[in-house]
């Protein structure tokens, strides 16, 4: 038997506005909300909203009224939550509606969307905690699987996360540490006891993710009999499909047959007795085929699948380091709202902004970002930071003022 696991990731940034050196300590806003620029983050998430979030979450509550076997998970980041309360109320309502059917699962991640494990431990935890409650506020769910900022993976995260009682958690299922083993199998992390580890098949993900609409692609058009006879060729018990929600008409846009494809999807794949759909939570409980020891950190970015989307050159690393530099500093003002803005820039798209890479699939790189070079973006980033420093300085002197 196959089990077809389906996990899409919602995630919309605080994109920084174009935050000038004139700017510091006259203008705190750092975050672009109001209309200033065309990308702003309102005009950005109702735009995506009304492309993706809404129309693909009216197509999921049918195929789940019409399908008593479809299931479906997604991880949706604290920062686009939060975009959705203040902007468009109507999208968290209709993941509300599909979380009523019992048989979508949420999961776990970062808040902020962050690369926190790699810098600071404590507020990776914070921010877990942060993203558990909000979860739990809106949709009345405890999350059982964890899910980590652009699948970032390792096996310290993985023994981390099992201590926090997670039953599993997301990995790119690459072949450079497969080592000609499966994708479609469960496995165990090295030194683990109780956590499972569920990899994603890129090949069958990818080919609707990035692949779908290409017509220089060889298999191009992706017709449903195809695809389901590439699910059905499978040797494993499941096939994890992972991707961007935005998949859905953002990336891949209507014209293209996009949401055809997937409402046809669960009859063609149902036709076969021996298919079957699972959350990752039930992925979790099969039996682990082995042990994965993947000591080096891993992401599903690129084909380099490594961190250096984010890290990979001077400025990414500077500003990075400069931020949680700031931690001590930051929580120990008490500050709550220049918490909040210190947390908001920890966000992944910043860093992700600043790439300077060449790739085969450099496009994703400039997916709404509102910077006309990664230097404008690094520019704007330190700027922010040079305000918050001196923000800090001034809470140190009123502080001291206040001892006196």
């Amino acid at each position: 038997m196959v089990n077809v696991c389906f996990y899409f990731q919602v995630h919309q940034p605080f994109r920084i506005r174009k935050y000038s050196i004139f700017d510091i300590e006259n203008n705190h806003d750092y975050f672009n909300e109001k209309n200033i620029l065309k990308l702003n983050n309102e005009a950005i998430l109702r735009k995506v909203s009304n492309k993706c979030y809404l129309p693909a979450n009216k197509i999921m509550l049918k195929l789940l009224e019409n399908h008593p076997e479809f299931k479906i998970s997604y991880s949706i980041t604290g920062t686009a939550l939060e975009q959705f309360e203040k902007y468009y109320p109507e999208v968290i309502e209709s993941f509300q509606k599909l979380i009523d059917t019992k048989r979508v699962e949420l999961l776990s991640e970062t808040y902020y969307h962050s690369l926190s494990y790699l810098y600071s431990k404590k507020e990776f935890l914070d921010q877990i905690n942060m993203h558990s409650k909000k979860i739990n506020k809106l949709f009345n769910i405890k999350p059982q699987v964890f899910r980590n900022t652009e699948l970032i993976y390792n096996n310290e995260i993985a023994k981390f996360i099992e201590n926090l009682n997670y039953k599993a958690i997301l990995a790119e299922g690459w072949e450079n540490y497969l080592n000609n083993r499966s994708p479609n199998v469960i496995y165990s992390p090295i030194g683990c006891n109780r956590i499972r580890l569920l990899l994603k098949n890129y090949k069958l993900s990818d080919d609707i993710a990035f692949r779908f609409s290409n017509k220089n692609w060889k298999e191009y058009p992706l017709t449903i009999e195809k695809y389901v006879s590439w699910i059905n060729s499978v040797k494993g018990n499941c096939i994890n499909l992972f991707m961007d929600y935005e998949t859905l008409g953002e990336h891949q846009w209507e014209d293209t047959g996009i949401f055809e494809f997937i409402e046809k999807l669960p009859k063609e794949l149902l036709k076969n007795k021996n298919n079957d759909f699972k959350t990752p939570s039930e992925i979790a409980k099969l039996k682990p085929q082995d042990v994965l020891d993947i000591p080096s950190i891993c992401s599903w970015a690129d084909s380099e699948r490594d961190v250096s989307a984010w890290l990979g050159n001077k400025m990414q690393q500077e500003a990075i380091t400069r931020l949680y530099t700031l931690e001590k500093l930051i929580k120990g003002s008490n500050n709550k709202q220049l918490l909040e803005k210190w947390r908001k820039l920890q966000t992944s798209d910043h860093f992700y902004y600043m790439c300077t890479k060449w790739f085969n699939d450099g496009d994703v790189h400039k997916y709404f970002n509102p910077y006309e070079s990664p230097y404008d973006a690094y520019i704007a980033f330190m700027n922010v930071l040079d305000d918050v420093e001196s923000s800090l300085k001034k809470e140190e002197v009123v502080r001291g003022a206040e001892k006196e």
